[in-house]
């Protein structure tokens, strides 16, 4: 079972791409923390929750099909 996750995001000119190995959640959302909170990046707050979101929805259904 291939355990890398990716998540994306298209901001204009930027695309955003963060790979991640599964139970490293933690990690990216603090990278799309320090991302946000740096003025010098076109990365902002709303696009650190719509990561976070995507990356909610993905571990909400792998919990559905483990429960299954």
């Amino acid at each position: 079972m291939n355990n890398v996750r990716q998540l994306s995001l298209v901001k204009g000119k930027h695309r955003y791409v963060f790979r991640y190995q599964a139970g490293r959640e933690a990690d990216i959302i603090a990278t799309f923390a320090a991302m946000a909170a740096d003025a010098e990046q076109d990365f902002d707050w709303f696009d650190a929750a719509v990561l976070s979101y995507q990356m909610g929805r993905r571990l909400e259904m792998d919990l559905e099909e483990v429960s299954g």
